[in-house]
């Protein structure tokens, strides 16, 4: 099969590397800040050659690393993430047709939560890696975690307390989770939904969860066909829930159908209304991304807010308004203000880094070099809300590069250039070196 024959997920910006390295005192230009001393660490399919997973969604979970410290770019080094799906080829599907929740491909984001790191993907348990990215084992928090866990579970910044689900293609299609500050899995309940919907991501404010009930569903003609077994279904409808953190009913607001993928963030007003901002996906712009015909450029994903009851809708339930025209992804806050009233959201198009003033409705821009990766915010000490740096792998068909921007001003501090091309990936972290 030559190069043009390959599916999309297999070439150009998406195109695995082969192969694990290492690199020391990788080259700077401009000055990185030395309170950026810590690991950046973004993760990523990227199939072993000669594979085809069938999506882009589905290749082994590598993780690429850079080293900063008082200045300097210590060290770059790519892993994948060893599960026992990579090491032994335990299939998901068991011949008896139960799941082994640790047979995934841990390639989709990355946390830490009591001194923990952990690889994330949204059908299986999580990997725990250490720091030098070298893999652990999956952790079902002491047989307590009987579902998979989201790639997007979400940090209390008043308790500590991380906030998590999983969904799945058999009931219970939804379950809760909550670990406390330390790392134990305190609580989990089942939340019911009508049926097996594909949830990426969802949402907290201060009392509340935020949940994504939307027409992308399991499919069994697709899982026959190997692939991605989720697609879109008009007949399903399309819902956002609220439901408290202390306990009671989720209320369902029914809003226009749509995907979303990535929430921006969620808060609550004085009046009761519960305010989300995500990059939203017509059924349209869906469809042509989930069959990798998508150009994120056009007829893309854009930034959308829903309010939902409260006084703040005059007794009409929800309003929904579009906040920006540009196709946009991977938005991301200062995460200090997860589940609280923020002023900005950062996003990216395919070439550049975007910050959205939310109180302002103002929109700047900053083009990178090449195919701009989710922009990681970094917060200062002490600093207002924006005061802090964006650092995001930038792709190109050439060496990659680690960039670094002022936060507020959205200008360019320093780049690191990486000793090779990394694939376009998804979601990175910032861990700092403890104080």
């Amino acid at each position: 099969m030559t190069v043009h024959e390959l599916p999309g997920y297999l070439r150009g910006d998406l195109a695995p590397v082969p192969d694990e390295v290492e690199a020391v005192d990788l080259p700077v230009t401009g000055v990185l800040p030395p309170e950026l001393t810590g690991r950046y660490v973004r993760n990523g399919p990227n199939p072993r050659p000669g594979a085809d997973p069938g999506h882009w969604f589905l290749g082994d979970g590598m993780l690429h690393g850079v080293r900063l410290r008082e200045g300097r770019a210590e060290w770059y080094r790519n892993r994948w993430v060893r599960t026992s799906r990579f090491t032994a080829g335990a299939p998901y599907l068991r011949p008896d047709l139960t799941v082994d929740l640790a047979a995934n491909a841990a390639n989709t984001n990355l946390i830490r939560h009591g001194g923990r790191l952990y690889a994330l993907v949204e059908n299986g348990l999580p990997y725990e890696v250490d720091a030098e990215l070298a893999t652990v084992g999956a952790c079902d928090f002491g047989g307590r975690l009987t579902t998979a866990m989201t790639a997007h579970p979400k940090t209390d910044p008043a308790t500590g307390e991380l906030h998590f689900f999983g969904y799945g293609f058999r009931e219970p299609w939804l379950t809760y989770h909550r670990l406390s500050a330390t790392g134990e899995l305190v609580h989990s309940r089942v939340v019911e939904v009508p049926g097996p919907t594909m949830m990426h991501d969802f949402a907290i404010t201060a009392n509340h969860v935020v949940w994504l009930d939307l027409p992308v569903v399991f499919d069994l003609d697709r899982a026959g066909r190997g692939g991605m077994p989720y697609g879109w279904d008009d007949d399903y409808g399309a819902r956002l829930g609220v439901m408290p953190k202390a306990g009671g009913a989720v209320t369902w607001y029914e809003v226009d159908p749509c995907y979303i993928f990535h929430l921006g963030n969620a808060h609550e007003r004085p009046g009761g209304a519960v305010v989300v901002d995500a990059v939203r996906y017509s059924r349209e712009s869906f469809t042509r991304f989930w069959s990798g015909t998508a150009d994120r450029e056009e007829k893309g994903p854009v930034l959308y807010r829903w309010i939902l009851g409260g006084s703040d809708t005059g007794g009409a339930r929800v309003i929904e308004e579009k906040l920006d025209g540009r196709s946009v992804e991977f938005p991301t806050i200062n995460n200090g203000k997860t589940g609280l009233p923020g002023r900005y959201i950062y996003a990216v198009t395919d070439s550049e880094i975007v910050k959205y003033d939310l109180v302002t409705g103002a929109a700047a821009e900053y083009r990178t070099g090449g195919r701009a990766g989710e922009a990681v915010f970094v917060p200062a000490a002490g600093g207002a809300e924006d005061a802090g740096w964006l650092v995001s792998i930038v792709t190109g068909p050439g060496a990659a590069e680690l960039l670094v921007l002022d936060a507020a001003a959205l200008t360019a501090v320093a780049s690191v250039r990486l000793p090779r091309r990394v694939p376009a990936g998804f979601h990175g972290h910032w861990l700092p070196d403890p104080p």
